[in-house]
């Protein structure tokens, strides 16, 4: 157990980090999942910027790596691309 004030506050808000993080990147991979499961045009063309900042926020407080946000956010594009043609 940790035996200075300062470990026991960063033990306290470590875990309020880490529950947030997982409540965000969990609703993240929610809203893949939808956006991959729909096939209609109009629709993914509304939800594409709302995921890619999704994404991008999520990258951005390094809950998830740059690079897999990119490749993530290809793999949305090539999706779209492949229910419009």
């Amino acid at each position: 157990m940790a035996n200075h004030k300062s470990a026991l506050k960063r033990i306290r808000s470590n875990e309020t980090k880490r529950l947030s993080n997982r409540y965000y990147h969990k609703t993240m991979r929610n809203a893949l999942r939808k956006f991959r499961a729909s096939t209609d045009e109009k629709e993914l063309t509304t939800d594409l910027p709302k995921v890619s900042s999704m994404i991008d926020r999520l990258a951005k407080k390094n809950v998830i790596h740059k690079n897999k946000a990119s490749n993530l956010k290809s793999s949305l594009v090539r999706h779209m691309a492949s229910v419009k043609s």
